[in-house]
């Protein structure tokens, strides 16, 4: 409960976690922003970590006059981290998908997550990547289900990149441009929310989607 409670705070206050990163670690604070950007993309037991507010928050503390971050910098950084973190997982997933498939479960991965996930890829195509990149928790369970689902590598890297690019460069420039502005300043806690809230809906409206074609039949 403990863990929890400090990464919600840290999800909700990261404007000040990254002043304070910046005035202790000073350009040491690249290699945080990378690990963390790398870690929830990467690692498929860290799905919970704030990758949009990261890059937002990243942003807008690049847009002061500080020079604590120069946002020519982190861009081209955590794209390269986004898609180390992919691509480790791509390989863990592929490395397992066998196992997996031959197995009821293995932790909490069941065989028909990715019996399901070959279908949707195969309906979808590789743009399903792009899509995933910018919905939390699922941007991190993507890559490892499209290497167990045995997705062409070719396919999945094309998408990987365009996705990576775009959620880092959008997001990234979104923090630049407006994150310093009073109204989000004062209510960063909202604009977190907000991201959050944006973020998920394409879930939210797949679900209703589900549900209203589950009752219709």
């Amino acid at each position: 409960m403990e863990i929890i409670k400090s990464l919600l705070d840290f999800l909700l206050h990261l404007d000040k976690f990254l002043d304070l990163w910046a005035n202790e670690y000073g350009v040491l604070l690249y290699a945080i922003l990378f690990l963390i950007i790398f870690t929830e993309t990467g690692l498929i037991v860290m799905p919970l970590l704030p990758g949009d507010s990261l890059l937002f928050a990243a942003g807008a503390l690049a847009a002061r006059d500080t020079n604590e971050l120069s946002v020519a910098v982190i861009i081209p950084l955590l794209i390269v981290a986004a898609l180390l973190g992919d691509n480790v997982n791509y390989f863990v997933g592929r490395k397992l998908g066998t196992q997996i498939k031959s197995r009821e479960r293995i932790l909490f991965f069941k065989r028909e997550y990715i019996t399901e996930t070959e279908k949707f890829y195969a309906k979808h195509g590789g743009r399903t990547v792009i899509i995933a990149r910018f919905i939390p928790i699922v941007r991190t369970i993507a890559p490892f289900v499209a290497g167990a689902g045995s997705m062409n590598y070719a396919t999945y890297i094309k998408n990987c990149i365009i996705g990576a690019v775009l959620w880092v460069v959008s997001i990234t420039l979104l923090g630049y441009f407006f994150g310093n502005l009073d109204i989000v300043q004062k209510n960063f806690e909202i604009v977190v929310f907000g991201i959050v809230g944006l973020s998920l809906m394409p879930i939210l409206v797949q679900f209703i989607k589900q549900k209203l074609t589950s009752n219709a039949a």
